[in-house]
């Protein structure tokens, strides 16, 4: 069986009541619920973690090392700032899925600069929560 790591960055805690307009209504846990249920239905062995903290994020991305056969993780604003995230997700050598609710793209200049993206496999961003269930299907497929 397949095993998935999914990490949440900072601040998804508030989906659903964080700017609604730019992350939609659907909170963190009916994602994870949802997560959930399309991995059972993959044959995937699921883990989810949400975290505010950058080393938090970092130790997990280690630990990964020794379970996951895949990373689906939204860096959420440490996207954008966090070399040492970058660093963590190339130094474990397992296929890692960058993504995003939001078309990081279409926002902000700071919010256009992934330092994450050079170091993954892919990155679904812009389709809101889809973009986690298409990250799940990517995963699924992936070879380590």
């Amino acid at each position: 069986m397949k095993k998935v790591l999914v990490i949440h960055g900072p601040n998804l805690n508030l989906l659903g009541q964080r700017e609604p307009d730019v992350y939609g209504n659907t909170n963190l846990n009916k994602i994870n619920n949802n997560l959930e249920e399309k991995a059972k239905q993959l044959g995937i062995e699921l883990k989810i973690v949400q975290s505010n903290h950058e080393g938090e994020i970092i130790t997990t991305i280690q630990q990964a090392m020794n379970w996951a056969d895949c990373l689906i993780i939204n860096p959420a604003a440490y996207t954008h700032t966090s070399v040492a995230i970058r660093d963590a997700v190339s130094s474990i050598n397992i296929p890692t899925i960058e993504v995003h609710l939001s078309n990081i793209y279409k926002r902000e200049d700071f919010r256009q600069k992934s330092f994450i993206a050079p170091v993954a496999v892919g990155q679904i961003a812009g389709f809101g929560e889809m973009s986690y269930y298409l990250a799940l299907e990517a995963a699924a497929q992936l070879k380590k």
